[in-house]
């Protein structure tokens, strides 16, 4: 046995190709370490540093076994690119398997404008739609333009707003109302559009 330890790696190969077991148990006991490091420091996973480590060693028995071993002199330099190989091709599945695929679904999530970043028109479209609403605003009545500002600007409850102006939720829910009416009115009157949709 300690004549087999002191074999080259090439030596070693054609024996375990001859059948000889113990030729690669030495094999394996030689680079096991270095392998197993090299993996981990990739994958930083010890569960699948264990699978690629054992696949990578499956994949090396059975070439030389199939007799399609070629690498004369170079073994630990061919069982780590078996192993690099290995590590790609798991993370090009996984990469894959968590890729999302648009024709799985009934909505197109890559194609619905809703979902989308808006245009430049649209910004400039929504630029002017709020530039307009600024302006009807500043012509409210003092009460309703404090309500309204109070709920959309500073996102204030009516019970808060009805606090702070010292009137009912009722009255400032009213003077809501009316708010919204008076801007509708105005923006029908001067033909400005208030849609952002």
């Amino acid at each position: 046995m300690n004549t087999i330890k002191s074999m080259t790696d090439e030596e070693l190969v054609i024996l375990y190709a001859k059948g000889d077991n113990a030729a690669f148990d030495v094999l394996l006991n030689r680079y096991k370490n270095c392998i197993h490091s090299y993996i981990y420091f990739i994958v930083r996973n010890r569960e699948l540093t264990e699978d690629i480590f054992q696949e990578t060693f499956v994949k090396a028995i059975l070439t030389i076994r199939q007799g399609r071993y070629t690498e004369s002199g170079k073994f630990k330099a061919w069982i780590t690119r078996i192993a690099h190989n290995l590590i790609i091709d798991y993370f090009r599945q996984e990469r894959n398997e968590n890729t999302v695929s648009n024709d799985e679904v009934e909505i197109d999530l890559f194609n619905d404008i809703k979902l989308c970043d808006g245009t430049v028109e649209d910004h400039l479209v929504r630029r002017q739609v709020m530039s307009d609403v600024r302006k009807l605003v500043k012509h409210l009545p003092d009460n309703q333009r404090e309500v309204l500002e109070m709920r959309y600007y500073q996102d204030l409850s009516f019970k808060e707003i009805a606090e702070h102006t010292g009137v009912s939720i009722n009255t400032a829910l009213g003077r809501m109302r009316y708010a919204i009416l008076n801007m509708r009115r105005m923006a029908y009157e001067n033909n400005i559009e208030l849609s952002l949709a």
